[in-house]
């Protein structure tokens, strides 16, 4: 099949212009298929939710609610399928029929996973080639179709999963995987930007990344959500714990810092990652690689970004805790005030009743627009996932996953004890609901009506 060019479908309308306030979807495409030699099971949401076979509908049922933009995985772990060769069957197919019916696609390049035959996946030494390869032909073959581009997800997140705690491919662990994992991460984002803008002079490129807020003290949580407790903070140092959530506050801004050159010798970070087995020259060419981002995403969910550390018996505990939207406005404050592009909130949502759902979209939209009203440069808003999706301890079978603690009965709930539908997280603006023949109904909330009424009538 020839590649569909700006003759079959153009983007449909201008997001993010000056002034402009873009309503945004997003359907979580976390897409992680481990190498032969990993002990993991795939972790891929477009099949895991049925999206891989109600693509159409649920594209139509975006663009129903309202939304005019969608941020989309574009599955390259599935497409990428050897070095140099490419299967863009089902890209051919979705992307250009989603610019059809009004959406602008945001593509997630990268979304956690990296293609199997990269052995050492984020840390492999041929993976900046790779992902560039990959960035580069997506880019000229849906110039037109597909002009916004995000290189990589989360790399905060991508490598707390991948390099400091072992969960994802590489695995690796300890503050060295995680500096040799953002290391990989921030050049393949650099040669993927040049790759994308070589072959799309038109490209947008939008950068997301995770929202790093930590504090010290007790959680009043802690009875409930299975961690250490008060008790288990007796005899740390708070001190030692405020020093603590300074540095992970800090380390939030590295990658960024990274693609974008910023990382020189005076850096306040740079002294620290060659201590943790950064190569001086490589921060070097790091530098000299630096490139520019056009929109900044800022994701930040309410009472998961947040979070306490409290001493634990084996060591540190992080609590997330409800923050509500002062975390989303200190949150978007922060990332202006320091990088001073255009932002989009690219990931916001929250896990409760139809009813807690309905209120983070109206409170988090409001909190968004009222920093717009006071000059922050703030051009969307995304709530993510607007379906529910498969909790990702689904691939560990069962075990908790997160930077965070999570009580023992969260986990039995989502492994699927007492549930129907094993491993559903409930944060979609749509539910997702299993049917006799196993497949997964798609039910719109009334969140979902929120959103609509927020997104279709003019402010």
């Amino acid at each position: 099949m020839s590649a569909p060019g700006p003759a079959d479908v153009r983007t449909v309308g201008q997001v993010f212009a000056p002034g402009t306030f873009t309503f945004v979807a997003g359907i979580e495409d976390t897409c992680v298929y481990p190498p032969q030699h990993f002990a993991m099971a795939p972790l891929d949401e477009h099949e895991l939710t049925g999206h891989d076979e109600q693509w159409r509908d649920d594209l139509d049922l975006v663009a129903s609610l309202g939304a005019t933009a969608l941020r989309y995985g574009v599955d390259w772990p599935r497409v990428h399928v050897a070095p140099g060769v490419f299967d863009w069957a089902v890209l051919d197919e979705r992307l250009p029929y989603a610019a059809s019916i009004g959406i602008t696609v945001i593509a997630d390049l990268v979304h956690y996973g990296t293609p199997s035959w990269l052995a050492e996946s984020f840390a492999d030494p041929g993976y900046p080639a790779a992902i560039a390869s990959f960035a580069g032909a997506f880019a000229a073959r849906y110039a037109g179709v597909v002009d916004h581009v995000t290189p990589l997800n989360e790399p905060i997140t991508t490598a707390s999963f991948a390099g400091l705690r072992g969960v994802w491919p590489p695995a690796l662990t300890g503050w060295e995987g995680w500096t040799r994992v953002v290391l990989g991460i921030a050049a393949g984002f650099q040669q993927a930007v040049a790759a994308v803008r070589s072959a799309n002079p038109d490209a947008v490129v939008v950068h997301v990344e995770a929202s790093s807020l930590y504090t010290a003290g007790h959680d009043d949580a802690a009875g409930h959500d299975g961690a250490a407790g008060h008790d288990g903070a007796a005899g740390h140092d708070g001190a030692a714990l405020a020093a603590e959530a300074a540095l992970l506050e800090d380390l939030g801004w590295v990658p960024t810092d990274l693609v974008l050159g910023r990382v020189v010798e005076s850096h306040p970070s740079h002294t620290w990652l060659v201590e943790h087995g950064a190569d001086p020259a490589v921060l070097a060419d790091l530098v000299d690689g630096a490139v520019t981002i056009d929109l900044l995403g800022v994701n930040y969910y309410p009472d998961l970004s947040p979070r306490r550390l409290v001493g634990g018996p084996t060591g540190t505990v992080q609590h997330a805790y409800d923050r509500w939207s002062e975390g989303l406005v200190e949150s978007v404050t922060r990332f202006g005030a320091r990088y001073r592009v255009p932002m989009v909130v690219t990931e916001t949502s929250i896990e409760g009743s139809d009813a807690v759902r309905s209120a983070w979209v109206r409170d988090s939209v409001a909190a968004v627009r009222a920093l717009v009203d006071a000059g922050v440069d703030v051009r969307g808003w995304t709530w993510w996932p607007v379906f529910d999706f498969v909790d990702w301890s689904y691939a560990s079978g069962g075990r908790n996953v997160e930077e965070f603690a999570v009580s023992e009965d969260v986990v039995a709930e989502r492994s699927g004890t007492g549930s129907k539908t094993p491993y559903l997280r409930r944060m979609g603006l749509v539910r997702l609901e299993e049917q006799a023949d196993g497949t997964l109904a798609r039910v719109v909330t009334s969140a979902a009506e929120t959103y609509r009424g927020l997104a279709t009538v003019p402010r």
